[in-house]
């Protein structure tokens, strides 16, 4: 109606105009229906001009810059149609142009020109457009895979049918604006995302309109990302991890989808891990290095990676080792060493301050006084535990040479002198025989500490004397060794409490050359007379050898006594044929009576117990005297509690009788001298410390 309304009043003016135009002879040419005009395609419709101020002018319609329709109004000959347009363009007698069933394509601008001789040209422009509805419409994002850091990535919507006049662009329901160019940018059918970032990925709506349909279409785009920068924890945290311990290592990474996680040490993949975990349990020392996490993205093949390196040490076993020894018997070298570590130990002497070590470390120090004696510690660092150790050089201590004798294949006696003394580092044995080197090597042994002498005849052992020197680089010590023949010191006899065996213990001088030992024995024949025991024929008196003993023996066991004889014993030593001087003879059996001492305790004992029993006797006879002179003074009553404690106190004593004491002990009678048939048992002295004796 409103259309209709205005259409009116445009015609009312043009007469008005017309009325008053031509009147002065001007050519006018106004439009009859609207100027801009929008139709559905197939549609009939009429660009409507009307003209005045002169008749049949010459008429012209352009489509943009070309003339499609000529023709003078009035005229008997048809308009002129242009061969492209004629199947849709009719122009009506008034110079309108009539579209029948416009199509697509013939939206633009026309222009109707009409020219009259005298009076001039006149035109009025339209605008026409052609709309479809829109049909099967739909968006879709370019490339198919959206990754974050591309260029750019495209929303383009297309349809079968129809034309936008207006397309409006959404982001989760907000209007993508104007000031976002720098990011956006709205193109003919597109939206041109820039750089996406992951950040883009979410709901995008297009909204297409005409003025004959509308359109809403949807799009939810996925911006593929990352691996990001991988991220390592490891549970617990430590700095370094023992061999047993038990960890887990994790990684993560942020990305779209999420990433791919694979461990890999030592370039081996480990199937072990789950979801970006590993679990190592009870770990080992050949499990520390470089573990690496690499991450995969399945969708773009992006590929991140981060490593992490594992400590895990094992402390060296036992403890660390100090030595000092030397080489030139000049100077002193220390050593420390505590291998097996991981990582290895790390070794040093404070004391010194000169350089470190690992595993094996070794310092030459020149010797000198101050480092006799000093105690020189090793200080070992391992992450696991700290240790030490601490040696001191001493120089050689004060010593004793010993001798061992024996014989050997060919019959020889040998006779080994060892000089042994206590230094750190050990000190090294040299030898001298009558001032003389000992020149001949095979006589000392690998380790010099010992020489050995042979000879068949003992008379050329004792001929020469020999010295030995133990000596390292804080000093010396010399010995002198005289060898001496076969000999025996600290001879002792102990019976045993049945009187049936006894021991013989005996010692030896340390120069002494012996190679054997005869035990030998005077008295009645054994018993029973055992194995190893050989008895000879003759007068019990003298004494016989019933028991041969080798030259390393310090004890011999004689069985088979009968407790009731008399024994003496003693013992020879032996250098092959040679005998040395016999011990001195120990007595046992029944006839040996009190000992000394033991008469002397009887002796004294006697006096001593008189003199006792006479102190005891004068204090009870006090006791007595005194009780009866108390009971005969005058009493006065008293309660019979003061009684009661009275009476208590006048008690006799209990350990005496009321007949008087007992006469004391006959101390004589445990002194007596035993009878003929009677057997005493021997004294016992205690022998000074020997050796643990052999069985026989």
């Amino acid at each position: 109606m409103k259309r209709h309304k205005g259409l009116i009043g445009q015609v009312f003016i043009f007469l008005l105009s017309f009325v008053f135009s031509g009147s002065h002879g001007e050519l006018i040419v106004s439009a009859l229906s609207p100027m801009r005009v929008d139709t559905l395609a197939g549609a009939n419709l009429t660009l409507t001009v009307f003209f005045s101020g002169a008749p049949d002018p010459a008429l012209t319609w352009f489509k943009g810059p070309l003339p499609v329709v000529t023709w003078t109004i009035g005229s008997d000959s048809p308009a002129d149609v242009a061969e492209k347009y004629r199947e849709v363009l009719r122009l009506e007698p008034n110079g309108s142009l009539s579209f029948v069933h416009v199509p697509l394509g013939y939206d633009g601008n026309y222009t109707v020109e009409m020219t009259k001789s005298g009076l001039g040209t006149a035109s009025v422009n339209f605008t026409l457009r052609v709309f479809e509805p829109f049909q099967n419409a739909t968006v879709t994002a370019f490339p198919d895979l959206i990754q974050e850091g591309n260029e750019e990535f495209l929303l383009q919507y297309r349809m079968l049918r129809g034309v936008v006049e207006h397309q409006l662009w959404f982001f989760n329901g907000h209007p993508i604006a104007e000031e976002d160019s720098l990011r956006y940018s709205v193109r003919a059918a597109s939206l041109a995302v820039r750089e996406p970032h992951r950040n883009d990925a979410g709901r995008y709506t297009v909204s297409l309109s005409n003025p004959f349909s509308n359109v809403t279409l949807h799009l939810n785009v996925t911006v593929f990302y990352g691996p990001d920068e991988p991220r390592i924890q490891i549970n617990p945290v430590q700095d370094f991890y023992v061999s047993e311990d038990s960890l887990t290592l994790s990684c993560q990474a942020g990305g779209s989808p999420q990433p791919l996680v694979e461990w890999t040490f030592d370039g081996e993949t480990l199937a072990d891990s789950q979801d970006g975990v590993l679990n190592l349990s009870r770990v080992q020392t050949s499990q520390g290095g470089l573990y690496t996490c690499l991450l995969r993205n399945q969708k773009t093949g992006v590929q991140r990676q981060q490593s992490i390196e594992l400590r895990i040490y094992e402390r060296p076993p036992g403890s660390p080792h100090c030595s000092v020894l030397s080489e030139d018997n000049l100077s002193l070298q220390y050593g420390c060493w505590w291998s097996g570590g991981t990582p290895p130990a790390r070794l040093s002497f404070p004391e010194f301050s000169e350089g470190k070590g690992l595993e094996n470390f070794t310092l030459t120090k020149n010797a000198s006084v101050e480092l006799d004696g000093k105690i020189v510690t090793c200080q070992a660092q391992h992450p696991v535990q700290n240790n030490h150790c601490s040696v001191t050089a001493k120089n050689p201590q004060n010593f004793l040479p010993t001798v061992r004798t024996h014989v050997d294949p060919e019959g020889k006696i040998v006779a080994s002198i060892r000089c042994l003394s206590r230094a750190t580092p050990p000190a090294v044995v040299s030898w001298f025989r009558g001032g003389e080197p000992v020149g001949d090597g095979s006589l000392i042994s690998d380790d010099t500490t010992r020489l050995d002498i042979r000879h068949r005849n003992v008379s050329m052992l004792l001929v020469q004397n020999y010295t030995c020197t133990c000596r390292n680089p804080l000093g010396d010590r010399r010995k002198d060794v005289h060898l001496q023949g076969p000999s025996i010191s600290n001879f002792s006899l102990f019976p045993h409490k049945d009187g049936t065996i006894v021991t013989l213990t005996w010692e030896v001088p340390p120069a002494s050359i012996v190679t054997g030992f005869d035990i030998q024995m005077s008295g009645p024949p054994l018993v029973s007379a055992a194995a190893n025991v050989t008895q000879s024929k003759g007068s019990t008196d003298a004494f016989r050898t019933i028991l041969p003993k080798p030259g390393s023996a310090r004890s011999a066991d004689i069985f088979h006594l009968n407790p009731k004889s008399t024994y003496h014993f003693r013992v020879v030593p032996r250098a092959l044929m040679i005998e040395g001087p016999p011990t001195k003879a120990h007595r046992i059996g029944p006839g040996e009576g009190l000992s000394g001492p033991a008469i002397a305790g009887i002796g004294a004992g006697i006096p001593c117990s008189l003199l006792f029993l006479f102190l005891v006797c004068g204090l009870v006879y006090l006791f007595f005297y005194w009780s009866r002179v108390k009971r005969r003074r005058t009493r006065y009553p008293v309660s019979r509690t003061a009684d009661k404690v009275t009476t208590t106190q006048t008690q006799t004593p209990h350990n005496l009788l009321p007949g008087g004491p007992k006469s004391p002990p006959d101390y004589n009678r445990l002194h007596q001298t035993p009878s003929i048939l009677s057997v005493a048992p021997p004294s016992f002295i205690p022998p000074p410390p020997v050796r643990v004796a052999t069985t026989v």
